[in-house]
């Protein structure tokens, strides 16, 4: 049984960059079926409805979701746009070639989104302007010292707001997704790394620390259903 008391360091299956099979298919699509049964998309959506007034008025809002993995964020914010008539420019940022394919073979009905391969520690990436930056799932992934020093870059770089939407470490959410992916009869990777990604997310205060170390005073970080964090730090 993990001690919740702190953030786990186990590798989760899906950090290996090299991964490339059907397997890792199947856990991209089941991630999406959680994701969609789950209101996973829901602090990404309520976000922008919040930031709506700060988006550029004589051109398309531009945003790149970080860790990008299957698309499926991106294809719900491109659906949200479109039923809001927001002009908007969606770039995929993953460094897993795979995924990057998968996305992109998913996503042919959205011209207005594409994928970059890319590695965001780089200078080159960070000089990239975008309006928006959004990061779903994706922080856990860091340890703390790292993770920091990407708030505080991310900060710099979107011209608007950064979106984090992430796990709340909680028994309750690592027990229920551990018993819901064995349950639906998940593949080897959903069910390794789901509960592993509850272990390794975080709790309210956490995320107070990862962003005082990061240098970052003005935020709004909420708690929203399923054991998700919705954090909204605004450039100012």
């Amino acid at each position: 049984m993990p001690d919740f008391r702190f953030r786990a360091t186990e590798q989760e299956l899906m950090d290996d960059l090299t991964l490339a099979s059907d397997e890792l298919r199947q856990n991209l699509e089941e991630l999406e079926s959680i994701n969609t049964w789950l209101g996973g998309y829901t602090p990404v959506l309520h976000a922008l409805e919040e930031l709506r007034p700060r988006f550029p008025s004589n051109r398309p809002l531009r945003l790149a979701d970080l860790g990008s993995g299957g698309g499926d964020t991106l294809r719900q914010i491109a659906r949200w746009a479109r039923r809001q008539g927001v002009a908007v420019e969606l770039t995929g940022v993953d460094a897993n070639a795979f995924m990057l394919d998968y996305a992109a073979s998913r996503s042919t009905g959205y011209p207005e989104i594409r994928y970059q391969q890319a590695d965001i520690f780089t200078a080159e990436f960070q000089q990239q302007p975008f309006d928006i930056l959004t990061a779903s799932l994706f922080c856990h992934h860091f340890p703390d010292v790292q993770l920091a020093t990407l708030l505080r870059r991310w900060h710099q770089q979107a011209r608007v707001a950064v979106i984090i939407n992430d796990l709340h470490r909680h028994f309750l959410a690592y027990y229920s997704i551990r018993w819901l992916t064995r349950l639906l009869g998940g593949s080897r990777l959903v069910r390794h790394d789901a509960p592993l990604s509850v272990a390794r997310a975080f709790t309210r205060r956490d995320w107070q620390q990862l962003l005082a170390s990061a240098g970052i005073r003005h935020y709004r970080l909420r708690w929203r259903w399923a054991f998700r964090w919705q954090v909204i730090i605004e450039s100012q």
